[in-house]
């Protein structure tokens, strides 16, 4: 593997998303064409994957689609596809079979997100006047279901930390199997919860990314953009004590990643989520903690520091702060509190 991650994953992403295309009637290529210029590959690997449950709907269940197969249909064909249709594929989705027989479902999200799929692609074949019109918008979006978001409180992040440092809670056997790794498991957590990157941020780091001159290291942002970010002291001396085990490793100078497996690889988005639950379910057991309720968990605290949700999104790395207020727990609540005094009834304060 080379050094750059994130080159690593698109590629892997662009060889998947050219085999799920084989599955695809061919005009779909146009559409895909035709987005590549404003899209990451993943995105465009989750539209294909859709657009697969879509035309293989059409092809088991529509009358007009019936005897057909995915490669059978023809551009012109998607002019018999009407809203009935597809608000009958909405309730597929609900629970299906795919390929290899497994039971399928999608709860709101998914089906928002499935549906968007077929949306956008309908509205390019529109655009370019493909079809006569884009039946989908006729089709309301599902209505998702507002969750409570999960995060940390601040004795909960102590505990989370103090877990990964002590292992106390841990059985005799975990303990031995964790101690060697209790650097490098500190280190995550504490990334994690003082930077608030993304989980595919932290896995892609390498090694001189890291400044520890300024505090400072080098992230590639999800779309691909780059941006330098900051950490406290109390972050670096939490991260020398990983080189330092880490430099114990001896591993081949092309080894260039920050963390590193057991295996003595780079280690993936799967590892660190495993990692960030083994911890969680010992110091907060009623919750299901991920690497984002970590940075929820950072988000919330910086915007009750700095009561500006601006600041919260730049440093997130959210191009629209609505992103923010959506997804980080209590900013709605304090923005509310700390107006609470602003408007005063009486001219001047009652003695």
């Amino acid at each position: 593997m080379s050094e750059n991650y994130f080159l690593d994953r698109n590629r892997k992403n662009l060889r998947q998303l050219n085999t799920v295309l084989d599955d695809l009637p061919h005009f779909c290529n146009i559409y895909f064409v035709g987005i590549a210029s404003r899209t990451t590959p993943l995105t465009r690997l989750n539209y294909a994957r859709d657009l697969k449950i879509f035309f293989m709907y059409l092809t088991n269940f529509e009358n007009k689609f019936l005897n057909k197969t995915n490669q059978d249909i023809q551009i012109e064909d998607l002019n018999k596809v009407d809203s009935l249709m597809i608000e009958r594929f909405v309730a597929y989705l609900m629970s299906y079979d795919n390929e290899q027989g497994v039971v399928r479902s999608n709860a709101d999200r998914g089906l928002a997100r499935k549906l968007s799929s077929v949306r956008s692609f309908f509205q390019f074949m529109f655009d370019k006047e493909f079809v006569s019109s884009n039946v989908v918008t006729k089709v309301k979006m599902p209505k998702i279901i507002k969750k409570d978001i999960i995060k940390l409180e601040t004795d909960e992040v102590d505990e989370l930390l103090k877990t990964s440092e002590t292992l106390q809670g841990f059985s005799e056997h975990q303990q031995k199997y964790n101690e060697r790794f209790i650097p490098r498991d500190n280190a995550i957590l504490a990334l994690l919860l003082g930077t608030g990157i993304r989980v595919s941020e932290l896995v892609g780091l390498n090694v001189q990314d890291i400044d520890f001159k300024y505090n400072s290291f080098k992230v590639t942002r999800k779309g691909g953009g780059q941006a330098i970010l900051y950490f406290s002291d109390e972050i670096k001396d939490i991260l020398i004590k990983y080189l330092d085990l880490r430099d114990s490793f001896k591993l081949p100078d092309t080894e260039k990643a920050l963390w590193i497996s057991i295996q003595g690889k780079r280690m993936g988005v799967r590892s660190v989520e495993n990692l960030v639950k083994k911890y969680a379910k010992v110091s907060a057991p009623l919750k299901k903690i991920s690497p984002h309720k970590l940075r929820s968990t950072y988000g919330t605290n910086l915007y009750r520091e700095t009561k500006d949700i601006s600041i919260v999104a730049e440093v997130l790395g959210h191009k629209d702060v609505n992103t923010t207020k959506k997804y980080y727990a209590a900013i709605s609540e304090n923005i509310r509190k700390d107006v609470a005094d602003k408007v005063k009834l009486y001219k001047n304060e009652k003695n």
